[in-house]
């Protein structure tokens, strides 16, 4: 018999994956690994959400495996350490998994490549995995470009390239008796979760899509950025662990066509955009992109503006029901990520990593390349064009919460304000105002903006 080990590592499903679609055809038994890396752990990546949410992604690929006759087997460890006694209890000979990205996964590979070769095994990293086109796939014209430093260019020939056939998942899956397996993880007992937390899983990711497909994919072009509508797919957290494929979610939405499906697929290029960058740049995820020479504020009043804003206690509603929603659901409105990481880097004028790094203590969908490039684009630090642009949380707020329904959900201290009053309490007659448990603007917005201005040596 011979035998390949399949690693999982952020492609925690059957449906489309390259990795083991070549181990199926190549070899009779295949062990579907997975490693709780203590390295993950060490660097506190493993927040309390994605480790419940990462729990259910193992349960249900371990149900899908049984279904067809095989099983997942769960390491704890070093990785390296932990798939070569996995080559020695098995004598298999290849080990295939996705190809990393981020820095970290770049480094694990390599460690990983070097001790299979010692034992005599051949690592086989797959490319467009964990993306639609791998990173360095597409790179601009020019010797020494390496990347795509701005996102249309980038969009127009990503559009462009050719893609496999999604695979399907595999009938049956046989898995050699003798390597053993610690205990899946649970959920069960995980403290500091946010309790309105999604469900992880392929299956539940599979149903999440085929349902938004047919009910909201048509009019997302138009309803994306409503707030109170909630009409995004909220399939981030699934592609950041896998358990969905981009690449099929391309292929799926470029069969019902439409402006909405343009519009949903243009969305999973900036993700495969923000990859190549950290691939090529992997510095990015802690030191600023295109340095713009802040001197961030530091000291006690800056850091009772980070704790008001933390809280959702900032006395801007809009920005409160944002920071409200990530507490309670460990998920955030793409419209509200932005909103909230311009009031922190440019109208509190806060070090843009201060944000990035409390984001990933609660979002499940934390994600390195899209959270960290995604802060520093809002911050002016990282690939956007117009580096020194600053959203008005008021003027935002009325244009996609145009009655104040998301920020009545979040805020209900202000449930008893009608309308779009409810972006401006502080305009409203005094005696009213003391009746709402609700603080006043940490800052003037024209304050906010002269700081910034003066500290970007802006006109």
């Amino acid at each position: 018999m011979t035998v390949a080990i399949v690693l999982f590592t952020s492609d925690l499903r059957l449906h489309d994956h390259p990795p083991l679609h070549a181990a199926l055809a190549s070899c009779d038994e295949v062990v579907p690994l997975f490693v709780l890396d203590d390295g993950v752990e060490a660097t506190g990546f493993a927040a309390p959400n994605r480790r419940a949410f990462l729990a259910d992604c193992l349960r249900d690929l371990d149900s899908g495996l049984r279904d067809r006759g095989g099983r997942l087997i769960v390491r704890e460890g070093d990785v390296a350490e932990e798939v070569c006694a996995i080559v020695s209890e098995t004598e298999a000979r290849v080990v295939h998994m996705a190809a990393g990205i981020s820095g970290y996964a770049q480094r694990r590979e390599e460690r990983l490549r070097e001790a299979l070769t010692s034992v005599g095994c051949r690592l086989s990293a797959h490319d467009a995995v964990v993306t639609a086109v791998a990173p360095g796939t597409v790179v601009p014209s020019g010797a020494g470009r390496d990347h795509f430093a701005v996102f249309t260019p980038y969009f127009r020939r990503w559009s462009g390239e050719g893609r496999r056939s999604p695979f399907g998942a595999p009938r049956k899956v046989r898995v050699p008796e003798g390597p053993g397996s610690a205990a899946l993880p649970s959920r069960a007992g995980t403290r500091g979760l946010s309790p309105g937390l999604a469900e992880g899983g392929e299956t539940e990711g599979r149903r999440l899509f085929t349902a938004w497909r047919r009910n909201g994919l048509a009019s997302y072009e138009d309803r994306h950025d409503d707030m109170a509508g909630d009409a995004t797919s909220r399939l981030s957290p699934h592609l950041h662990f896998g358990t969905l494929s981009p690449t099929e979610l391309v292929h799926r939405a470029r069969t019902s066509g439409g402006p909405g499906a343009d519009a949903f697929v243009r969305q999973v290029c900036w993700r495969d955009f923000h990859h190549q960058v950290l691939a090529a740049r992997p510095a990015a995820a802690r030191s600023d992109y295109r340095p713009k020479q802040d001197r961030w504020r530091t000291g006690r009043a800056a850091e009772a503006d980070t704790a008001a804003w933390r809280e959702g206690r900032t006395g801007y509603p809009v920005v409160d029901a944002a920071m409200r929603q990530l507490l309670h659901e460990g998920w955030m409105h793409n419209r509200g990520r932005l909103l909230t990481a311009s009031f922190l880097a440019k109208t509190l004028y806060v070090d843009w990593r201060t944000g990035a790094r409390h984001f990933l203590e609660l979002l499940v969908d934390g994600d390195i390349a899209n959270n960290q490039l995604n802060w520093q684009w809002v911050a002016g630090t990282g690939t956007d064009s117009r580096p020194n642009r600053v959203l008005n949380p008021v003027t935002q707020a009325k244009r996609y919460d145009p009655d104040g329904a998301y920020v009545r959900r979040w805020v209900p201290e202000l449930g008893g304000i009608p309308g779009s009053a409810v972006h401006e309490p502080w305009k409203l007659p005094l005696e009213e105002r003391g009746r709402y448990d609700y603080p006043e603007p940490v800052v003037e917005l024209s304050e906010g903006l002269a700081r910034f201005k003066e500290a970007r040596g802006l006109d």
